[in-house]
């Protein structure tokens, strides 16, 4: 899990950079296209050091003060290095400036929607099933994502595909007897299980996740037909056993209000010819054809 992933592994956690606004930079920079500007004026008509060095240093700062601008749009981030030091993360939109020698690396910080391929796991009873899932992630450590991973992406690719096995592999794909938690069945306990599971292993490159359940799920091809067979079989004796109980309580629930209400007397050998009766009448699968006795009860 996350724990044993970081082993080893200097974390690095965001933090504010030392970015300024841009827009008082670049007062700056007017200022110094008109110190240029008044410089090149004054050598043309008055040859002196001071006209030079003013155009020199005017054109150093507009340098400088170029250099140093970059922009961030919504949900965007900007992690700033010295010289490979890490020095800080900004997240002010608009128009920024550092010092020019500082480099910039911009994170897009958007939810991402990603459709897993489909997978081949083995359920909790080895049964072999395609799943596929839809995820929505996003970076909250810009740090972590770029300082701590190779490819934050590819990162997340792998480990969504590793979270899916893990959960697909945990849980069996159903259960007539609706005794445990299936794939098939509790959609919801299973994405809680699945975020918790994909959170845990994408901490480590600042990500979370947002959303996530499965789009796709069933059993593999070369068992789809036998185990089709076995839930219809399955299936058919869940029914019949709610037949049954039901059945069993109706011809009970009769002959109670029979001897309750004194309509006819019956001795054990009737009592069970009835059962029997009523039996085949509710368990059938075919209408019954009444009979009618005209007679006594005992012919």
């Amino acid at each position: 899990m996350a724990d044993e992933q970081v082993i080893g592994l200097n974390a690095t956690t965001e933090r504010p950079a030392a970015a300024v606004s841009g827009y008082a930079m670049l007062l700056v920079l007017l200022i110094a296209i008109a110190a240029e500007i008044f410089a090149i004026v004054r050598v043309a008509h008055v040859h002196d050091g001071l006209s030079v060095a003013i155009m020199i240093a005017a054109g150093v700062l507009f340098v400088f003060t170029l250099l140093g601008f970059y922009m961030l749009q919504p949900n965007q981030g900007a992690a700033i290095t010295l010289f490979g030091d890490y020095r800080g993360s900004d997240r002010t939109t608009g128009l920024r400036w550092v010092l020019p020698w500082m480099a910039r690396k911009k994170v897009s910080l958007r939810a991402n929607n990603l459709i897993s391929d489909r997978i081949k796991v083995n359920d909790l009873r080895g049964n072999p099933i395609e799943v596929a899932a839809q995820i929505v992630w996003r970076v909250v450590d810009t740090a972590q994502a770029l300082f701590d991973i190779q490819d934050y992406r590819a990162f997340v690719n792998v480990q969504i595909e590793a979270g899916i096995r893990t959960i697909g592999s945990r849980y069996p794909y159903d259960d007539f007897q609706h005794q445990e938690i299936t794939l098939r069945g509790n959609h919801d306990e299973v994405g809680i299980e699945l975020r918790k599971e994909l959170m845990a292993r994408l901490a480590v490159a600042g990500i979370t996740v947002d959303e996530c359940g499965f789009t796709y799920l069933a059993y593999a091809q070369e068992i789809a037909g036998a185990m089709l067979r076995r839930q219809q079989a399955q299936a058919v004796v869940a029914a019949r056993q709610t037949l049954v109980e039901g059945a069993v309580g109706m011809v009970e629930m009769a002959l109670d209000a029979l001897s309750e209400k004194n309509v006819v007397e019956l001795d054990d050998e009737r009592r069970a010819a009835m059962v029997s009766n009523l039996m085949v009448v509710l368990c059938g699968e075919r209408d019954t054809q009444p009979v009618v006795n005209t007679g006594t009860l005992y012919q």
